[in-house]
């Protein structure tokens, strides 16, 4: 197993990052969060999650190991493949699913596209004695990058949504409400931007 990456930053789109490692280009893909950290030509560190299957070898990145952790938990739940813990982790932090699941927080889980009222309670039935507490993996050890507002902001957040499932005039309208609401202020970080458009979807 590919435990982490440690390299410069070679390219990030919308969906994942080429991150160079003595001059091999690897590719991960990652959530917005984990890709509003990533500078290109800058060095980074990525925890890792190697998913093979039997045409493909896909390469998941993380900014913490608490969350490949958790992505590679939430993949143990009978239904949620790479694509859908990814989405998980796009909508929410690894001690906000924590906590949704100690909860039993049902509309906290089916604000991530693809999961209904059906799936959310089968989550919580079969990981509720498995994720831990939240604040169980201490913040020394998360390896987390500073977050930093990015030029295009507006067009990552856009791609993310189309990527979690949302089609393209639902993305773009929820995009610009979350623009709006700035009301001309500094750019909005990548991160907080898409759970902001997210929480305009789910309400829809």
């Amino acid at each position: 197993m590919i435990a982490h990456l440690n390299g410069t930053v070679a390219g990030v789109s919308p969906d994942g990052a080429v991150i160079d490692v003595g001059g091999v280009g690897l590719r991960v893909q990652c959530t917005p969060d984990t890709l509003a950290s990533l500078k290109q030509g800058e060095r980074a560190r990525v925890a890792t999650s190697l998913v093979v299957r039997e045409d493909s070898l896909t390469l998941f990145g993380f900014a913490s190991e608490d969350e490949r952790n958790i992505f590679e938990l939430l993949q143990t739940a009978s239904g949620i493949g790479p694509r859908l813990a990814l989405a998980m982790l796009a909508v929410h932090s690894p001690d906000a699913l924590r906590r949704a699941v100690a909860a039993e927080d049902l509309n906290a889980l089916t604000m991530v596209p693809g999961i209904g009222k059906k799936g959310a309670e089968r989550i919580v039935l079969e990981l509720r004695d498995r994720l831990g507490a939240p604040g169980d993996y201490g913040a020394a050890g998360t390896g987390r990058a500073v977050r930093t507002a990015e030029p295009s902001w507006r067009d990552q957040v856009q791609s993310g949504l189309v990527n979690l499932g949302w089609s393209v005039r639902d993305a773009d309208a929820a995009v610009t409400a979350v623009e709006a609401e700035a009301n001309g202020g500094p750019a909005p970080d990548v991160a907080s931007a898409l759970r902001a458009a997210l929480r305009k979807l789910s309400k829809q």
